[in-house]
């Protein structure tokens, strides 16, 4: 059977759709194949070969020559295949070209429906595949719809909706239906309707494309962000450091009078940023992170990956933050515990707390009630 218009389709459908022929071709041989099968008895097999150089389409059956003929649709007699050929054997496989003018309309329709149902699938494949390419990306969108909070956007250059759920949105933002927004790709996974795409706004990732866009200098590694802790909608805090001795991380970061810090708090609806310069010291980066409170002091336990600083009495709630924020995201940010303690605190305890010497005991001394020795007794103030 020769059909040319039947391979110009499938050459407009690559051309089109993005769909490999051959990966096509292959599909629709399967699919003849079935819808032949199914016309003229499952048992038999059969198979189909197109070839797009000669525009022909050809059916084959495939029988096993046998000494003795039991399933007539699969087995051929020794006798009846030499007759085909001289040289077949018992175990050969005679294959015979069928006539395709009896390919009826009910196989035809069988064949397109199992074709179509391949052609969504690997164009479901390619979608995917595309889209695949902007995770982890910051893309520009236009709110498509809302629903129940979830807020639906239409992916550019794409017929694929991105979905943003309401713990991916930044607290107090509203949106109305076109309305152009940026968005983080989070997530792209396939579903039986198709390729679905998590975005978001309050993921840290939008934070650092955000700083990747507006800051060149981020973009192209000269300041590096070490990490991102973050309250979304309230406040952020990004460790950022360079290895260039004329560079200055967190200058570069604000910009010519804020301009640069100033476009990003403006894209998150005010949230602040706190920039920390990163150091390579615990203490001078737990100091630092606790940024607006000033620091006392530092001290560390690493067995126990703890810390407690100290602050000044009026600084105490500023570096505690409302709820405990500041003290919380500076704990994120460095991976250290953070306990804070006023200065006075420590103050009074040094100047309460008494000193003790050790007295010795004789062997008859008892242990059962410690209460009642006079082991450590304190030292005359005089």
């Amino acid at each position: 059977m020769i059909n040319k218009d039947f391979f110009q389709a499938l050459d407009d459908l690559e051309a089109e759709k993005k769909i490999n022929k051959e990966t096509f071709i292959e599909t629709l041989e399967t699919a003849l194949a079935s819808a032949y099968k199914k016309m003229y008895g499952e048992a038999k097999n059969a198979s189909v070969k197109l070839n797009p150089e000669k525009c022909t389409i050809k059916i084959y059956s495939y029988k096993t020559v046998v000494e003795e003929v039991t399933d007539p649709d699969k087995e051929i007699s020794l006798e009846e295949a030499r007759l085909i050929k001289k040289s077949y054997k018992i175990g050969d496989e005679v294959s015979q070209e069928e006539s395709t003018k009896d390919f009826g309309r009910i196989a035809a329709q069988t064949a397109k429906q199992v074709v179509m149902q391949k052609l969504k699938e690997m164009e479901r494949q390619i979608a995917v595949s595309e889209l695949s390419e902007k995770e982890d990306e910051l893309l520009t969108t236009i709110v498509k719809r809302i629903d129940n909070g979830t807020v639906y956007v239409q992916i550019s250059g794409s017929h694929t909706e991105g979905v943003m759920l309401p713990s991916d949105q930044i607290n107090g933002e509203k949106f109305n239906v076109g309305d152009r927004i940026k968005v983080y790709v989070k997530k792209i996974k396939d579903s039986f309707k198709g390729p679905q795409i998590q975005v978001t706004r309050s993921n840290i990732g939008f934070v650092r494309k955000l700083f990747e866009l507006e800051i060149p200098e981020v973009a192209n590694g000269d300041v590096i962000i070490k990490n991102i802790a973050r309250d979304a909608g309230n406040r952020t805090k990004v460790a950022v450091y360079t290895e260039k001795p004329n560079l200055d991380a967190v200058g570069t970061c604000v910009g010519f009078r804020g301009q640069r810090i100033d476009t990003i708090v403006a894209e998150l609806n005010g949230e602040k940023i706190d920039l920390i310069e990163y150091s390579e010291d615990p203490l001078e980066y737990i100091a630092r992170a606790l940024s607006p409170a000033k620091v006392v002091s530092v001290e560390t336990n690493e067995s126990l990956n703890a810390s407690r600083v100290i602050v000044p009495d009026d600084k105490l709630s500023l570096a505690i933050g409302k709820s405990g924020q500041n003290v919380r995201l500076a704990a994120r940010l460095t991976g250290w515990k953070i306990e804070v303690k006023p200065e006075s605190s420590i103050q009074t305890v040094e100047k309460e707390e008494p000193q003790y010497e050790l007295t010795e005991l004789s062997e008859e001394d008892s242990f059962q009630n410690l209460d009642d020795l006079d082991v450590l007794e304190p030292l005359d103030e005089d």
